[in-house]
């Protein structure tokens, strides 16, 4: 049995259907409290771990960067320190925002991390507690996770583009949408690998292909959903938030595809079955 932490989420929902799966809600692992969830995970004893719940309002996190750190710094730590008390592997989901976005070239595992902001720093935080915890394990980093389910760029669009003729949509920043059906099935693959070949432990990328503006994936989900709504271009600083968002989201996953088999997937297939789903 793999056990998903995470019941509600975006990536949690598309694990729960899934040969072997298991998914456990706030309820049986709540992620404010790391020694709960490491003696839930002693408990429950699985064959493997995937974390796919975590604290992703990034803008939030810049006015509560404690709270984002102990569910996405300390709490990995800690549910990767059971398992490797357990000898069982731990996936763990980062996320792109652990680079500072410069440049235009797709970056590899192996690049060097420098979050602008407070999220980014707590899924680094995360990131680092789950390699010195010592087990066999698999970071995976992702971007742009979208779905059918809850808030996130697809739903926010089809919902604004049913309501207005035009929307304005930054254009600089350049990232690959990951849906989350898709993401499911990568860490459910790894999750499945890593028992059987303990040596594939590190860190990995994952995230969909093209590469795409915000703008440009806009426009596809209006297309994809026959909505009659224009797109206007504009750059990031025209769109201020709390927290900077990378320019360059491009994620390098030839390693993942080499240790896995999993190679980069198409988000124009993954955005047809999302509005299919949503009609």
């Amino acid at each position: 049995m793999i056990l998903c932490i995470g019941r509600s989420g975006q990536l949690a929902r598309e694990m729960a259907p899934l040969d072997g799966v298991r998914c456990a809600g706030r309820d049986e692992a709540d992620l404010t409290d790391p020694a709960g969830c490491a003696a839930f995970i002693r408990r429950t004893a699985p064959e493997a771990v995937v974390n796919a719940a975590a604290y992703t309002a990034v803008d939030a996190a810049e006015a509560d960067e404690d709270t984002a750190h102990l569910i996405n710094g300390e709490t990995p730590a800690a549910m990767a320190a059971a398992c490797a008390d357990l000898g069982i592997p731990f996936v763990q989901v980062s996320t792109d925002y652990v680079f500072d976005g410069t440049g235009k070239v797709a970056r590899a595992p192996d690049a060097p991390t420098a979050p602008l902001g407070a999220y980014g720093r707590t899924k680094l935080a995360g990131e680092e507690g789950v390699r010195a915890a010592g087990g066999v394990h698999a970071i995976l980093r992702t971007s742009w996770v979208v779905s059918a389910h809850g808030s996130n760029f697809v739903t926010t669009m089809l919902r604004l583009g049913a309501e207005r003729e035009t929307l304005n949509v930054v254009s600089d920043q350049i990232g690959g949408p990951t849906p989350a059906r898709d993401l499911a099935r990568a860490c459910h693959a790894v999750a499945r690998a890593l028992p059987a070949d303990p040596g594939l432990t590190g860190t990995y990328h994952y995230a969909g292909a093209p590469d795409v503006s915000w703008a440009g994936f806009a426009r596809a989900i209006f297309e994809a959903a026959g909505l009659d709504c224009a797109v206007t271009d504009i750059p990031s600083r025209d769109w201020p938030t709390p927290a900077a968002r990378p320019l360059n989201s491009r994620l390098d996953v030839s390693a993942t595809e080499a240790a896995f088999g999993l190679a980069r997937p198409d988000w124009r297939a993954g955005l047809a079955e999302i509005v299919k789903d949503l009609t």
